[in-house]
């Protein structure tokens, strides 16, 4: 490569492939310009929709001390159903969206939609209310085994709801779940 002091800047390898790529961008600029100066917003103009309506304000629900009653289906729940004991009790604690369908001669087979646990073999179940309200609540128990028993401790959800108004409304457990902690994968796998 030359170094003339007299050279002019197209002269060189250089300048011409700067020039090049400089108009190629002032190219692809002037096309973009021209396309969007051209056929601008093609989407269609959505009317405004203005309503004399109020606006819907979320209000949350006030939540009340639980139900002794409420408390007590649970606790008869997790004796019957979930250890699989007196079946005909614990079909009348169940709300029909837990039944799913099942009638109470399927239930008493004892092949049901809920999570089996030894509730036999506790030391101690302890509640924690999440949420009550009037007609729903729901509950966090722990439920946790005797010393020496080879059952690992275990926190399940239970929901309730009340079938029927006012004083003469039933507490059904209408959903009952384990509380299971996120997947950690193994690294050395």
């Amino acid at each position: 490569m030359s170094t003339e002091p007299n050279q002019s800047f197209f002269a060189s390898r250089r300048g011409r492939r700067t020039a090049f790529w400089v108009g190629l961008a002032v190219l692809v600029a002037g096309v973009a310009a021209a396309t969007i100066a051209f056929f601008g917003n093609t989407a269609e103009k959505v009317p405004e929709t203005k309503s004399n309506e109020p606006a819907q304000v979320f209000t949350p629900r006030k939540q009340i001390p639980l139900e002794v009653a409420a408390r007590r289906a649970a606790g008869r729940f997790l004796l019957t159903a979930v250890p699989r004991k007196n079946l005909a009790e614990s079909y009348e604690l169940t709300h029909p969206d837990l039944r799913q369908g099942l009638s109470k001669k399927e239930w008493l087979t004892g092949n049901i939609p809920v999570q089996y646990y030894p509730a036999d073999n506790l030391e101690i179940a302890t509640f924690k209310v999440d949420e009550s309200y009037a007609d729903e609540a729901i509950i966090e128990v722990a439920l946790l085994p005797k010393k020496g028993e080879d059952i690992k401790p275990q926190i399940f959800f239970i929901g309730l709801k009340k079938v029927g108004a006012g004083e003469s409304g039933k507490w059904k457990v209408h959903y009952f779940a384990p509380r299971a902690p996120p997947a950690i994968p193994n690294a050395r796998e």
